[in-house]
C-alpha cells in the first residue's frame, strides 16, 4: 500500500531541491519554458501533429467531455496506485510512451528519461528510432522495468533481430506500432524543413544490428539514413507480420495505434497480449477519432481478455483516473515528460513523473477511491 501522506502536494514540494525549485508543474508551462529553449524544427517536430492537428486537439477535448462525480465519507487514507501488467507489479498505472530521437530534446536524450523513469519504477517504451541504443538505454536502467517499441522494417530479418537484442538486453514487453505504415502529413514540418530521420538522429538501434548492417554497401551514416528510410515506412503490414513476429518472441506482444474495437477483436484472435490504444499523439491521420472515444467500445469488444492502455491526450491525474475508469489498465504519457527532457533533463523529467503521480493520488483521494483497480464508469458523467 502506498503511504499517503508521502503521494500529497506538500511532500512533492518538500523533495524539490534549489536546483528544481524554479521549475514548472503544469503541462502547458512545461511546453511554454520548451519552446522558449528549443528551436523551431525541434519543437514543432515534438508539439505538432498531422495536417490541420484537429486531432491533436481532439484528444484533450475528448477528456473535457467527461466530468469526475465524487463519492464522499469513504475513508481513504490508506491508498494504492499500483497495478499488474504482464505478471509485473508496478508502483503506478503510468508508462512512458515510445518517442523516438530524444537527442533532439536533450544531448542525453533517452538516458536521461531512463534514469528518471527507473528511479520511479515507472516503465520506459524505448522507441526502434532512438538516438541511443537499445543496449545502451538498458545499461543505464537496470532492473527497472523497460519495453521495446518496435517499428516494423520492410526487412523481416531486421525487425527479428531486434526483438532478439531487446530480450537478451532484458526489455520486458514488444510494443509494435502499427499506425505508421506511411509518414504522416506534418506541415510544421514541412514549413520547417525539418526531419531528424533523415538528419540521423534515430540511427542507434539500427548501426548497431548486425542484420541490418550487412544490408548496407558501406556502414556509414548516410548509407544507413537511405537504409531505414527505405524500410521504416511499410504499407504492406498485416496480421501474417503478426504471426511472424510472434514466432520470433517470448515476451508479451503489444499492438499500438488500434482505434477500432474490429482490429481489437482481430489482435486478440491472432493472439497478441495487449492494446496500446493510440491515435500516435495526433501525429499521423488527422481527423481521425480521439483516442480517448475509442476506448469505450475497444473496452467492449475485448472482453477483458487483454489489457488494454490508453495513450494520446494525458496530462493530467484527473485525465489518467478518467481513462482508467473507461477501461484503461494503465496509461502513457508522452509530450509532458519531452518538455521536461527539454528544460531540465534528467530533472526535468524527474519533475515531471512526480508532479503527475502526486497529482494521481491526490485525484484518486478526492474521486472518493481508495485503489485505481476501484475506478469504474459510475464516477464519471458525460457532459
Amino acid at each position: 500500500m502506498v503511504e499517503a501522506e508521502k503521494r500529497t502536494a506538500t511532500a512533492l514540494f518538500t523533495k524539490i531541491d534549489k536546483d528544481t525549485q524554479s521549475l514548472p508543474i503544469s503541462s502547458e508551462d512545461w511546453e511554454q519554458r520548451a519552446r522558449a529553449i528549443l528551436p523551431d524544427g525541434p519543437f514543432d517536430y515534438i508539439c505538432g501533429g498531422s495536417g490541420a492537428e484537429e486531432t491533436l486537439a481532439a484528444n484533450r477535448t475528448a477528456f473535457q467531455r467527461w466530468a469526475i462525480v465524487p463519492r464522499m465519507l469513504r475513508d481513504v487514507s490508506d491508498r494504492t496506485l499500483s497495478i499488474t501488467l504482464f505478471d509485473q507489479h508496478l508502483d503506478t498505472p503510468i508508462l512512458l510512451a515510445p518517442i523516438g530521437m530524444q537527442g533532439i530534446a536533450h544531448p542525453e536524450g533517452e538516458l536521461a528519461t531512463a534514469r528518471a523513469a527507473a528511479a520511479h519504477g515507472v516503465p520506459f517504451i524505448v522507441s526502434t528510432v532512438s538516438t541511443y541504443s537499445l543496449e545502451q538505454i538498458a545499461e543505464t536502467m537496470g532492473d527497472a522495468p523497460r519495453w521495446f517499441q518496435l517499428y516494423w522494417s520492410n526487412d523481416r530479418e531486421v525487425s527479428a533481430s531486434m526483438v532478439r537484442r531487446a530480450e537478451a538486453a532484458g526489455y520486458g514487453a514488444i510494443v509494435l506500432t502499427v499506425d505508421t505504415i506511411m509518414l504522416g502529413w506534418k506541415r510544421r514540418d514541412f514549413r520547417n524543413g525539418y526531419s531528424p530521420l533523415k538528419e540521423g538522429k534515430g540511427l542507434a538501434n539500427y548501426i548497431n544490428d548486425p542484420v541490418f548492417c550487412s544490408r548496407l554497401p558501406v556502414v556509414n551514416e548516410e548509407s544507413a539514413v537511405q537504409e531505414i528510410l527505405r524500410n521504416i515506412y511499410h504499407p504492406a503490414l498485416s496480421w501474417e507480420d503478426i504471426r511472424f513476429l510472434r514466432q520470433q518472441t517470448r515476451l508479451p506482444i503489444l499492438l499500438k495505434g488500434i482505434l477500432h474495437p474490429e482490429d481489437a477483436k482481430l489482435a486478440v484472435e491472432h493472439g497478441v497480449d495487449g492494446l496500446i490504444v493510440s491515435n500516435h499523439g495526433g501525429r499521423q491521420l488527422d481527423g481521425a477519432i480521439s483516442s480517448l472515444d475509442a476506448l469505450p467500445p475497444i473496452v467492449e469488444a475485448v472482453g477483458g481478455r487483454i489489457p488494454l492502455l490508453l495513450d494520446s491526450g494525458i496530462r493530467t491525474g484527473a485525465d489518467i483516473i478518467k481513462a482508467l475508469a473507461l477501461g484503461a489498465n494503465a496509461v502513457l504519457i508522452g509530450r509532458p515528460f519531452l518538455y521536461g527532457l527539454a528544460v531540465a533533463g534528467e530533472k526535468g523529467v524527474a519533475r515531471v513523473i512526480d508532479t503527475l503521480i502526486s497529482e494521481l493520488d491526490v485525484s484518486l483521494a478526492l474521486s472518493g477511491s481508495k485503489s485505481v483497480s476501484d475506478l469504474n464508469r459510475g464516477i464519471l458523467t458525460r457532459l
